[in-house]
């Protein structure tokens, strides 16, 4: 796995060894990062599961202003800091090793909402659902954030117009999907 683009092209990053982490490839990266690229740009990066970091670490290299990453493993955070440390990113990251519901409210305070929340929760458990449900009332996001969710393909998201998003666009692959989402404004 590596940087695609940016100030910390090419360079490899390690992913946690013995560890039940999907590493997003490089080729579903690229593919997500041509989308999103404006979105990115000076921003505030939210990377939620974040595994190896590497998401989150992609979004910095191309720009974000900083991104905080929340992973509960300790191995995969430790991860985490030395890829930072690795692509000379570590000044505009920040790991929150905790479980998610946590480290969300452990972010409640700041002045302004993430640009983009990125997520990759373990498949089939409803963890998407569970982070939705939390940001619905959250000022984490606002009607301009980009949420995006990769998930397993048979995995349903009909309940999110209910919860006060709208799907934005959504992209398939072969074995998984990103969607994206945006909360509903007051007039709509």
């Amino acid at each position: 796995m590596r940087v695609i683009a940016g100030t910390a092209r090419r360079l490899q990053l390690k992913t946690p060894e013995g560890l039940d982490t999907r590493p997003t490839t490089d080729r579903i990266k690229e593919t997500l990062f041509n989308m999103i690229w404006q979105d990115v740009v000076q921003t505030r990066f939210l990377d939620c599961f974040a595994g190896s970091g590497g998401i989150g670490i992609e979004a910095l290299s191309r720009g974000a202003a900083e991104a905080v990453f929340i992973e509960k493993n300790p191995k995969a955070a430790a991860c985490i800091r030395e890829n930072l440390k690795t692509t000379h990113l570590e000044a505009h990251g920040r790991i929150l090793t905790c479980d998610i519901l946590s480290g969300l409210r452990r972010l409640e305070g700041q002045k302004e909402a993430f640009g983009v929340i990125f997520m990759d929760p373990p498949y089939e458990q409803g963890w998407e659902r569970q982070v939705l449900e939390y940001l619905k009332d959250s000022r984490l996001a606002d009607s301009d954030t980009l949420i995006i969710v990769e998930a397993s393909l048979p995995t349903g998201f009909s309940y999110t117009e209910q919860l006060g998003y709208e799907t934005v666009k959504e992209k398939i692959y072969k074995t998984n999907k990103h969607i994206f989402l945006k909360k509903q404004t007051e007039q709509e």
